[in-house]
């Protein structure tokens, strides 16, 4: 058995989205045996733009009862039986929240008729409910309210079920490993297959071929598929505009990271923002106080006395200095990291050797500042390689940096000499250095071994 379903909702992403109007029909041996419908009080306001959309306004919910009051219907008819709804992942997951909200754990097995009308009625220029009734002859009244989208849902489905493929498509769609109910609704299967297990950058693209989201992964299918589990608005909103993915492979972290830095600067995708717009910079400086000791410090980078490392966040700071403070054995107290006035206490860094208490010298404390500046400065000084792992075994790859300036990465072959600067700029794809970029490398630097990082 099915039950084919539609909501209206508050439109606010899946977690902050409440339902105003729920449709139900229940469909076996192919009839309509049930049927669910009501008004859904969201206890919230409902937007002008929803209203606009849907007609449902505050008014009409007033006196409709709420999710709770109306959550065992939903329960017993859906009970058994397979839940179907166009772009399942949406309804089946405001539904979900819902319940979640009162305590039910609500689980069924998904069918997307989206989905299934690209494999069963192919090529058609758009799988949107209104396109795809217009196309097969389907009549659809009351558009955009519960009942008469999930009724034009019904018929659609009986269409489905009448394709002579349907029987093998529906147990494929059905079987849990086969993750066709989790991918976006335009997203073909053996796109999603192709995505390696690598690390890499990938591409979400629209239905124009438009890269819509750059992103980059120690695993890329992993974290591909981690965009479709997210409920956030944003990730809703992006997996159901994705109807193609591409990729690049990095060979390592550090190269991914620097290729998806990259790539956003060229491409300004609409869905990444992180990179996009300079916020307010941050920076760490140094300054020695009355009893000589040598404290490092954060400010904005304008309130920053001769700056040692600039970052474009806030928090991307000071988990440096945290970063820092561990790494040298330095006080969290003189780190600024701990606003007290007696010994360090700090929650996480426990690596102080007592300058705090008395039980350290100043000189002792300060060699081991001095230290972690010379640290910090060193993506200032001579030339530097770094050497990863490539996209294949017999690759590697290669990180240049110059005067202070990252100039780029590329690829080379494991059996070429490489005995000169000049060797490795000859297999370098230039790169523009940025705030990000230097950010990378700087938490790159802190965290691996010099001998991961050739000098010249």
């Amino acid at each position: 058995m099915y039950t084919i379903i539609d909501i209206e909702t508050t439109g606010n992403g899946i977690k902050g989205n409440k339902i105003t109007e729920i449709s139900i029909f229940k469909y076996d041996s192919g009839q309509i045996v049930d049927e669910f419908t009501s008004l859904v009080n969201p206890e919230s306001p409902i937007p002008y733009f929803i209203t606009g959309l849907t007609g449902i306004d505050d008014h009409m919910v007033q006196n409709a009862p709420t999710f709770k009051e109306i959550a065992q219907n939903v329960l017993r008819i859906t009970e058994g039986c397979i839940f179907v709804a166009h772009s399942v992942n949406f309804d089946y997951g405001v539904i979900k929240e819902e319940f979640r909200q009162i305590g039910v754990d609500f689980i069924r097995k998904k069918l997307c008729t989206v989905r299934l009308s690209r494999k069963l009625i192919p090529g058609l220029r758009s799988y949107s409910l209104g396109k795809l009734c217009s196309a097969v002859n389907i009549p659809l009244v009351d558009r955009h309210r519960a009942r008469g989208d999930a009724h034009a849902t019904v018929l659609l489905f009986e269409k489905l079920l009448e394709n002579p493929e349907s029987e093998e498509v529906f147990k494929k769609f059905l079987n849990a490993r086969s993750q066709e109910a989790t991918l976006p609704p335009h997203l073909p299967k053996a796109v999603f297959d192709k995505i390696p297990q690598k690390p890499g950058i990938y591409y979400f693209m629209n239905q124009k071929g438009e890269i819509i989201y750059v992103g980059k992964a120690i695993n890329l299918k992993k974290r591909v598929l981690g965009h479709f589990y997210d409920k956030s608005r944003k990730e809703i909103q992006m997996c159901s505009e994705t109807a193609n993915i591409d990729f690049k492979l990095a060979g390592s972290e550090l190269v991914a990271l620097l290729m998806e830095s990259a790539e956003i600067k060229r491409l300004f995708p609409p869905y990444n923002r992180a990179q996009k717009r300079p916020g307010k910079q941050y920076a760490i400086f140094a300054y020695e106080d009355r009893n000589g000791i040598t404290h490092l410090a954060y400010n904005t980078s304008k309130g920053a006395p001769s700056p040692l490392k600039v970052f474009h966040n806030q928090t991307e700071c000071r988990a440096y200095l945290e970063e820092v403070c561990k790494k040298f054995s330095l006080c969290p107290k003189y780190c600024h990291l701990q606003q007290t006035t007696s010994a360090c206490s700090h929650h996480e860094i426990n690596t102080c050797e007592g300058i705090c208490r008395g039980d350290e010298s100043p000189e002792d404390y300060n060699q081991k500042v001095d230290e972690a500046i010379a640290h910090m400065k060193m993506l200032s000084s001579e030339v530097k390689i770094i050497k990863e792992k490539g996209r294949a075994e017999n690759e590697s790859a290669v990180v240049l940096i110059a005067d202070g300036i990252y100039k780029g990465f590329g690829f080379i072959d494991t059996d070429i000499q490489i005995s000169s600067i000049d060797d490795i700029e000859a297999f370098i794809t230039p790169q523009k250095h940025t705030l990000e970029t230097e950010s990378i490398l700087t938490q790159y630097f802190l965290k691996h071994s010099k001998s991961q990082v050739l000098a010249s």
